[in-house]
């Protein structure tokens, strides 16, 4: 066994090469560059013929070096940088190059426990990808909404009666975009409002046009025009901005449908015949599950990835996804269950919602949530239990390749409590 420890970054690596008997043989800096990646590539290989043979320690699971080292068929094992630091020694002295030499000596180290790397696929990773930025533009989408409230109470309060409770409306930020300013807005005719309406696609024009009328001429502060003018280009610039956000939100929806094997079209998503391309493995299974839609679901199966095989024990994928407690006891201190920190945070926030929200779909996850609360667990506490739960329940569903029957499961778990006393 070659064992290959590499202390990563932007520019260089440093890469320590050892073996079992002398250990760390030697520890070179190589570029972060194509050339450089493949003449380190080739010197492995001269020195270890078989690629999985070779184990290479690394303090990342992604990036074009570890993509590299995958496709030369070595054993890529990503661990946390914290356990690298504490084995740096009682002085804790933070040094690249014993980084790297720890690195390797951890590869070599056939008792440490570690899992070498399962890449995703090609759907796996275009879905997790896809997952993680429409995550992340809806976060962009709330910060720019309430950006969005603040400077309309601040300049054009009418709109935010004209809006009601869905400001981020497309017909009301299409609204804002072309008047941003309540003066602009009072010279533009009803007709050409209901027009105007009728164009955004919006259901009742009339309507809408008599609504912004009537909180046109409401009672509603007046800012100063110097507040007004400064405002104006910024309200525009945030309404283009959230209405390029829905766009392309939505097609990130009918994409990832499409990966999950459900591709969509129309405003009732009605799901279409055709399959265009690969999809995600068991996609249907994750669709099967209450709460799971198109995003949601593309959330929780990309972060899984394809291979479920990878979690040996329904607990290590809620190890993996924090949703397993942490216990601390240790001889007379206090019993102490807490919430797991090191986990995949992209999992465990859509886990987390994903219990949120089965609890208006699935009656037997309502129970589990009031038994919770009633034993006095906080209202965060009881969806990570929930999520707990669920996560077994999909683990031993995409194992056995079955969906999700929720008629089934009552039954199980009804058959399961009438046995535990007579168990006891």
């Amino acid at each position: 066994m070659l064992g290959i420890g590499i202390d990563w970054a932007e520019e260089f690596h440093l890469v320590a090469v050892g073996r079992a008997g002398p250990g760390v043989t030697e520890i070179a800096r190589v570029a972060h560059t194509p050339d450089a990646v493949a003449a380190l590539i080739d010197r492995i290989h001269g020195l270890e013929p078989v690629p999985d043979q070779v184990r290479v320690v690394i303090e990342t699971s992604h990036g074009m070096l570890v993509e590299a080292l995958l496709d030369a068929g070595f054993q890529v094992v990503p661990v946390n940088p914290d356990l690298i630091a504490r084995r740096r020694g009682p002085a804790r002295k933070k040094d690249d190059a014993e980084d790297a030499r720890i690195a390797c000596l951890l590869a070599l180290d056939e008792h440490a426990g570690l899992r070498p790397l399962i890449p995703h696929g090609e759907v796996g990773t275009e879905l997790r990808a896809i997952a993680r930025d429409d995550e992340r533009a809806a976060r962009d989408q709330r910060r720019l909404l309430n950006r969005l409230r603040a400077d309309l109470i601040d300049t054009f309060p009418a709109a935010l009666v004209i809006a009601g409770d869905d400001l981020g409306a497309p017909t009301m930020l299409r609204l804002l975009e072309r008047w941003p300013t309540a003066a602009a807005l009072t010279q533009v005719s009803e007709q050409e409002l209901a027009t105007f309406a009728r164009a955004a696609r919006h259901g009742w024009p009339d309507r809408f046009a008599a609504q912004v009328r009537a909180a046109l001429a409401g009672d509603v502060f007046t800012a100063r025009d110097a507040l007004i003018r400064a405002k104006t280009d910024t309200i525009k610039l945030t309404a283009t901005q959230l209405l390029l956000i829905s766009q392309q939100r939505r097609e990130w929806e009918k994409r990832m449908g499409q990966l999950l094997g459900t591709p969509r079209h129309g405003r009732n998503h009605q799901p279409d015949r055709e399959q265009p391309g690969p999809c995600f493995p068991d996609g249907e299974i994750y669709l099967s599950f209450p709460g799971l839609g198109d995003r949601l679901a593309a959330r929780v199966a990309g972060e899984i990835g394809e291979h479920i095989e990878q979690f040996t024990t329904a607990n290590a994928l809620a190890c993996y996804a924090g949703k397993a407690p942490v216990t601390r006891r240790s001889g007379k201190s206090q019993y102490v269950v807490s919430c797991r920190l090191s986990c995949n945070r992209h999992l465990r926030d859509a886990v987390q919602q994903w219990a949120f929200c089965s609890l208006r779909y699935s009656r037997w996850a309502r129970q589990y949530y009031d038994a919770q609360i009633n034993r006095g667990k906080s209202h965060h506490a009881a969806l990570r239990a929930l999520g707990n739960r669920w996560l077994e329940i999909l683990w031993h569903c995409v194992r056995t390749g079955t969906p999700y029957d929720e008629a089934l499961h009552a039954a199980n778990r009804a058959h399961a409590i009438q046995e535990l006393p007579a168990a006891a």
